[in-house]
Parts: C-alpha cells; structure tokens; sequence
C-alpha cells in the first residue's frame, strides 16, 4: 500500500513563496511519475505541474508557469512544489499524486493513488 502525505501548506500574503512536500511510503517511488492537483473552493481539480520518475522531465500549467517549480528526491522519497510569486488565485487544496499511467499529465484517472491535501491560503 502506498501512502502519500503533502505538508508545507499555510497562509501567506500575495507574492510570497511557499513550499509543499509529498512524502511517500513504499519502495517504489523511485519508479513513478509525480503529478500535483489544486482545488479551489467551488471548483474542479486541475493539474498544476507534473515530474517523471527521474526528474529529467517536467509539466506545467499555464497558470504557474515561471512561478511554481516541481522537483524530487528519489533518496528521500519525496517530491517537492516550491510556489514562488504566489497570488490569491493560487489559494486552494492542493494533491500529490502518483502517476501509473505511461503518459499524460491532465487526466485523474492516470493517478491511482493520492494525499489527503494540504490547504494553501493567499491572501490579498
């Protein structure tokens, strides 16, 4: 069984930074592609940036793009979104998630497991 546990969230004002992490359990992690989700209040989950199991290759959104920059590190099992310049938009849960499928980014059926979330409020 995998678990994966997002930290870092909090309250911050307009054009601060933060960073969230995603710890994961299991030996495997090493193996899988990263993605992390938002979810603003009243609103769909969207893809908000995307890292393949070595890292060597990332996906953004075009709504945090330049700001926002997925990493990890296999040692530790864990990936990393550091969300610099951040803007009241930016405020919502946001997911980890763990990618099995070969290749995609968007779609939620590609992830078959995923954190309980961490909240992330900008305010203005």
């Amino acid at each position: 069984q995998v678990q994966l546990v997002e930290s870092g969230g909090g309250l911050v004002q307009a054009g601060g930074s933060l960073r969230l992490s995603c710890a994961a359990s299991g030996r495997t992690f090493s193996s899988y592609a990263m993605g992390w989700f938002r979810q603003a209040p009243g609103k769909e989950r969207e893809f908000v940036a995307g890292i393949s199991w070595s890292g060597g290759s990332t996906m953004y959104a075009d709504s945090v793009k330049g700001r926002f920059t997925v990493s990890r590190d296999n040692a530790k099992n864990t990936v990393y979104l550091q969300m610099n310049s951040l803007k009241p938009e930016d405020t919502a849960v946001y997911y980890c998630a763990r990618r099995w499928y070969d290749s995609g980014w968007l779609d939620e059926y590609k992830y078959d497991y995923w954190g309980q979330g961490t909240q992330v409020t900008v305010s203005s």
